[in-house]
């Protein structure tokens, strides 16, 4: 994604709002762009995740944050722009 300012998921901590390209899990062809909320993560004292759509997700290295939803819809339209 050229330019787009990401996050690293290992800088985030509890109470940042930050936004993800969210793929539906059920259908994995859809994608759109969520808000999401840094939390303490529910098992581990140590660590964050991920709060979207009422419900907690580990946080991967790999993951993409955004800490605008500008950034998220641009890397969304260029990830899957005409689609």
């Amino acid at each position: 994604m050229n330019g787009l300012e990401t996050i690293d998921p290992k800088k985030v901590k509890s109470g940042d709002e930050v936004f993800v390209i969210y793929h539906n899990p059920h259908t994995p062809s859809v994608a759109n762009v969520r808000p999401a909320e840094i939390v303490p993560h529910p098992k581990d004292p140590n660590a964050v995740a991920l709060f979207l759509n009422e419900s907690f997700h580990l946080i991967e290295e790999d993951d993409a944050l955004f800490s605008s939803e500008h950034d998220a819809e641009q890397a969304f339209q260029e990830l899957y722009g005409d689609f």
